[in-house]
């Protein structure tokens, strides 16, 4: 499908939540599966990717029941399901979940197929089957990649030293310690998020936390908590970038999610110029910090060198980030960032042919991009599959020369199926077509 985006003419203004936060959501959805008794999630993300993973839960033997955003989990006994757990073109959903199954005592002895779709088939996934298998998993991928076959097996506990900062195979480590027999330590030589580590607590599970490692003890079993999730700063940025890049904005977003794992975003785009406040509130299960943030436009954005130790911190929104840079006074060097080239798209690459196409002059580079700020024309172009390149390209489109046309819109549903309708309600002109 296409969006249409006509130029503002006048400001934003307005406050909004933003949906739940999809990693905190995705979490949830394993934990309350895995863990014995009830697990109730209010704020539950309602996009593709994280209904993706309930349902593989669901086939997996737990019982789900869904109100709007309020979702019970009744965690059972695992079963194989018959047919493959589909996780869409969830990276967050696959990865973990081949964690929590390569030992689940459950499952031992069973086959079990994990799949997504095109873009997901080509996401790497050595990443997380050779720890794994160090650990005595049996899993395979497909010339590195989903689909992954696994066969439940005994663990045994490791000591792994990641190259890179991951969540998500932190995660998936995490989640397979818990059936493994021993101490299992995790060490990163950098920040990664740490919803895994703040919200295993609630349901039970004993872990120590050191700096740039994470030590667990297993096995240890789940039991259902609560969970209250709080707004997505992913999903807030598209809305807190708009209302920075118009002149006079006064935007409010409510409830949303500060861990300060990922807040480079902030950090980015007030080192830029931009004007937001913060009031803190209290916070939801799992320790997460959440805020209400106000946003100003008005103020000239610049561009700088972004430190390649803010990269971990913001590398979901780099996308909107270089959106930014695209008409701010200056130069913005990226650097550090070669993770954006295995995400749902390779981002660093997707952003520049895009930004070219409406004008904007960017030098790419192997770890990053230089992009030259200053004026944005109008035009069509594509989402090549990736909805932050989409929902990114439509807040930049509110200040071009003329309309945008985005291809591949659709996309944008895998992670905020309201976008349009939160951008519009805003004062924005956003129309499908």
């Amino acid at each position: 499908m296409k969006l249409r985006i006509e130029p503002v003419t006048g400001a934003l203004s307005g406050s909004l939540r933003p949906p739940g936060d999809k990693s905190i959501s995705h979490r949830a959805a394993i934990f309350g599966g895995l863990a014995r008794g009830q697990t109730h999630v209010t704020g539950f993300l309602l996009a593709e990717d994280t209904l993706a993973t309930l349902n593989a839960m669901a086939a997996l033997g737990a019982r789900v029941d869904r109100e709007g955003d309020r979702v019970t989990i009744d965690g059972r006994p695992l079963k194989a399901p018959a047919q493959a757990l589909d996780l869409g073109n969830s990276g967050t959903g696959i990865r973990l979940i081949a964690g929590a199954l390569a030992g689940h005592p459950d499952l031992y002895g069973q086959r079990l197929q994990l799949i997504g779709d095109r873009s997901l088939s080509v996401r790497p996934m050595m990443r997380i089957i050779k720890p794994l298998s160090a650990m005595g998993a049996r899993i395979e991928g497909t010339d590195g990649h989903a689909p992954l076959n696994l066969v439940a097996a005994r663990l045994a506990p490791i000591r792994l030293e990641l190259p890179v900062a991951s969540a998500q195979v932190k995660s998936a480590i995490l989640l397979a310690a818990l059936n493994a027999d021993g101490v299992t330590e995790v060490a990163e030589p950098g920040i990664s998020r740490d919803h895994t580590e703040r919200l295993l607590p609630a349901f039970g599970v004993r872990l120590e936390r050191a700096e740039g490692v994470v030590r667990m003890t297993g096995p240890q079993t789940l039991s259902g908590s609560g969970v209250s999730v709080p707004g997505d700063l992913s999903s807030a940025a598209f809305m807190i970038a708009a209302a920075a890049l118009v002149p006079g904005s006064k935007v409010e977003i409510r409830d949303v999610g500060v861990n300060p794992t990922r807040d480079g975003f902030l950090r980015i785009l007030q080192h830029m110029g931009g004007q937001i406040s913060r009031v803190d509130m209290a916070g939801s299960a799992g320790s997460e910090p959440v805020a209400t943030l106000t946003v100003e436009g008005g103020a000239g954005l610049r561009g700088f060198d972004i430190p390649a130790d803010w990269v971990p911190l913001a590398i979901d929104e780099f996308p909107v980030i270089m959106a930014l840079a695209a008409v701010a006074g200056g130069t913005t060097v990226i650097s550090g960032a070669a993770e954006l080239r295995v995400k749902e798209s390779d981002r660093l690459a997707v952003m520049t042919r895009q930004l070219r196409h409406l004008g904007v002059a960017v030098d790419e580079t192997p770890d990053g991009a230089v992009i030259h700020g200053g004026r944005v024309r109008g035009g069509e172009v594509e989402s090549e599959g990736d909805h932050r390149i989409a929902m990114s390209l439509a807040v930049l489109a509110l200040v071009a020369e003329q309309p945008v046309i985005i291809d591949g819109a659709e996309w944008i549903r895998t992670s905020y199926p309201g976008f349009v309708d939160d951008l519009n309600s805003l004062g924005a002109g956003l129309q499908w077509q």
